[in-house]
């Protein structure tokens, strides 16, 4: 067994490189690379020697022998070993051909993406966006199991064990519970804010990111913040991690609470234990454990009364003539108006859900081959019309706005609204050992970062998420939080 540990850890070593060179590729493609560089050559020899990697026979039989001795390791390595069979077992089912083509497809179609979306044009996009799902039907029958089939195999990988049953059950009581409340907030008259209709300037608004990067403890010898057609976060190790954010001159709160979020990412990956970064099951847990982090510190955190009521005045002296008058008060109802819109990463935390449902149910019609890449803008605009009442005017606000499809990720979106929920449930646990509020007022977030790290972070990914879940608040996964959370909040902002 030694043996096969001491090749599973230097083949791990290797991979580990290849990921970081591919980390590095990946990240200057979307910042800083100019707009016509073509690195898909690269990137495709970068995929197919960690393809050759992780299906060498050495390697294989290092893991099978492990996982046969699974009982005599200890916990840590226990869990990464279950994770590498399951992987490894998948990887091996795939060609290599086919795995390597995907990656050269994805990566030459993100410039393509971005050019589609900005100019509106999904006619151009469309044979992309097929190929892709062509590949992401072949891959789930390359792979699937006596448990686990079609698209509730690719949920699973996004959400261990969690699949349509779960989501459909999850999805019907927001339905029940949320779409209500939206209706009667929707026949109430809405306030409105003349200052959210000036113009923001983007200088400005970098200054209110490098204030809100202080106050968050986003510490610049570990971080980087760039500019990219869709905010992200990226990271590969506790000392390296990476965010982006988009500025609109129309939409300053639109960088404010990005950038919140993304550091909330970015938070979780800086706090996870450094000896479980130094192994295989660095990083966040999940992407619905992942999205719980952002959407915490975003919502429950910087949408809150206590957030404004201390960092107002910066905003205020940075853009004085557009805030002349203007309250704490008045930011914080602006920042939790209720509108039934077109964006999802603009979408009010009451909403937004509401714009995941709509992508879930799009993808389980594509998975089941309901539809292929040429219906996806109509159906998309029925539901949007279905579910919010809206009419989308343009590709560009609608089935183009979102970058997870040109990458392949179908399976990825559930985990937004799941994410919420668990950020609901661990606001209300950490609420018993903490007065949230006067943290906040306090203008230092140590003691909710210390929290967090002590009962999320620093595991990383050696747990699954719902057990990480479990150890923080005590409890399975309850939605009833969530639910509960947003109706006492909405139904108290709009005194229903």
């Amino acid at each position: 067994m030694q043996k096969a540990l001491e090749i599973y850890n230097k083949t791990n070593q290797k991979m580990k490189a290849l990921s970081f060179a591919g980390f590095l590729m990946g990240w200057d493609m979307q910042t800083e690379a100019p707009k016509c560089a073509d690195h898909s050559a690269e990137m495709a020899t970068l995929s197919e020697m960690g393809y050759l990697l992780e299906t060498s026979p050495e390697y294989k039989q290092a893991i099978d022998t492990l996982y046969e001795n699974r009982n005599k390791l200890n916990e840590l390595l226990k869990h990464e070993i279950s994770v590498a069979k399951e992987s490894n077992d998948k990887i091996s089912k795939i060609p290599m051909d086919e795995y390597v083509a995907f990656s050269t497809l994805t990566n030459e179609f993100y410039n393509v993406y971005v050019d589609c979306k900005q100019n509106n044009d999904f006619a151009t996009a469309m044979p992309y966006y097929q190929k892709i799902i062509d590949y992401r039907r072949k891959y789930v029958k390359w792979i699937e199991t006596d448990k686990l089939s079609g698209y509730d195999l690719l949920l699973d990988e996004f959400e261990r064990d969690t699949t349509s049953k779960e989501y459909d059950q999850f999805f019907t009581l927001l339905k029940e519970k949320l779409v209500p409340l939206i209706a009667k907030i929707n026949a109430k008259q809405k306030r409105e804010f003349a200052f959210n209709k000036l113009s923001y300037s983007k200088e400005g608004q970098l200054k209110f990111q490098e204030y809100v990067r202080e106050v968050f403890g986003f510490d610049r010898n570990y971080t980087v913040i760039k500019e990219s057609e869709h905010p992200f976060t990226t990271s590969n190790t506790v000392t390296d991690v990476r965010i982006t954010n988009h500025f609109y001159e129309n939409n300053f709160t639109s960088s404010i609470f990005s950038a919140i979020h993304e550091m909330g990412h970015g938070i979780y990956e800086l706090q996870v234990d450094k000896e479980i970064d130094k192994t295989m099951s660095g990083g966040g847990a999940s992407m619905a454990m992942h999205e719980s982090q952002s959407r915490f510190m975003e919502n429950m955190i910087a949408r809150s009364q206590a957030f404004w009521n201390k960092h107002f005045d910066k905003l205020a002296e940075i853009f004085p003539e557009n805030l002349k008058g203007v309250t704490a008060k008045d930011i914080y109802e602006l920042v939790n108006s209720v509108e039934c819109s077109f964006i999802r990463t603009e979408a009010d935390e009451l909403t937004y859900s509401m714009h995941v449902m709509i992508r879930y149910e799009l993808e389980k019609s594509i998975m089941s081959g309901e539809i292929n890449a040429k219906d996806i803008p109509a159906k998309w605009n029925a539901l949007y019309k279905e579910y919010l009442g809206v009419d989308v005017p343009n590709d560009t606000l609608g089935c183009l706005q979102d970058v997870h499809w040109a990458y392949g990720e179908f399976g990825y979106f559930p985990t937004y609204a799941l994410g919420s929920a668990y950020a609901a449930q661990i606001y209300h646990a950490m609420q018993k050992d903490i007065d949230i509020d006067e943290v906040v007022s306090s203008g230092d977030m140590s003691a909710i970062k210390k929290w967090l790290q002590e009962h999320v972070h620093k595991y990383g990914a050696s747990k699954f998420s719902k057990e990480i879940l479990y150890l923080a608040t005590g409890e399975h996964f309850n939605p009833n939080y969530y639910v509960d959370y947003l109706v006492e909040k909405y139904t108290k902002l709009y005194n229903l």
